[in-house]
């Protein structure tokens, strides 16, 4: 009786131990007395041979690798900056790379192909893009040049990001104050803008009185002026207060008819 059950026991860790199981965001690669299969094995349980064989699992989800480098200006100045390199790898070539690169290696090779590409494409700009809108180009070109190196070795390069740019603290200075200046010279662009405005408006305006005025003034003719007097000696007339009218006989309120020539 216990014989069998050390049997049964034995007979389970032998087949657990020649189980793998492949996980989401992986491939397995069977490496058989020293020879690796050209074919992967997708997510899920692999059979092997344990004294022969063995399951080298390889991710192939997008990764992310972040690096510190000094980036080469076209002027000669070092910008330090964080990188970050978005990758992932190609599952037919995993056996090609656990051959040629190895496991858990490409951090080696896709640093270094960055690295030179990096310099190569920073040499072209100048410090300050790096700062600007120049950075996306940058991006860009670095991300097509080290695709170039390493899409035949099986690696998809999905995106290069620089981050955290310090530039050296004489230009970052220098900026600094062009950006003021600039912002400077639009709040003084802005103010005489807005006192033009209010120039034009003033004038606008001035010229709307006198025009009213001489609309005013030229239908001031004498029978109106007269009319308006004897209409304004009526409702003084009409009021209950005492008052006292001065005229020479002729016409109300002191008005002087000019005499016809």
């Amino acid at each position: 009786m216990k014989s069998k059950i050390v049997t049964s026991i034995g007979l389970a860790v032998l087949l657990l131990s020649s189980c793998a199981i492949v996980r989401q965001g992986e491939i397995g690669v069977k490496r058989n007395m020293g020879k690796l299969n050209p074919k992967f094995s997708g997510p899920g349980a692999v059979g092997f041979n344990p004294f022969t064989s063995k399951v080298i699992k390889m991710p192939i989800r997008t990764m992310n690798m972040e690096i510190n480098a000094n980036l080469p200006s076209k002027e000669g100045l070092n910008v330090v900056a964080v990188i970050s390199i978005l990758y992932r790898m190609q599952p037919e070539k995993a056996p090609a790379i656990i051959e040629t690169i190895g496991v858990g290696n490409e951090v080696n090779v896709i640093s270094s192909v960055f690295r030179s590409s990096a310099a190569d494409v920073c040499s072209r700009f100048f410090a300050k893009d790096m700062h600007s809108v120049q950075r996306a180009n940058i991006e860009k070109e670095v991300t097509e040049q080290m695709a170039k190196i390493l899409l035949p070795r099986g690696f998809e390069i999905e995106a290069v990001l620089l981050k955290n740019i310090q530039l050296p603290p004489g230009l970052a200075r220098a900026i600094e104050e062009k950006l003021e200046a600039e912002q400077q010279a639009q709040r003084m662009e802005f103010l005489l803008d807005r006192e033009k405005r209010e120039a034009q408006r003033k004038i606008i305006e001035a010229e709307g009185i006198r025009d009213s005025q001489k609309i005013i003034a030229e239908g001031l003719t004498k029978p109106i002026i007269e009319w308006q007097s004897i209409e304004a000696f009526r409702e003084l007339a009409k009021s209950p207060n005492s008052k006292i009218i001065m005229t020479d006989g002729k016409t109300p309120l002191l008005i002087n008819p000019t005499n016809d020539k």
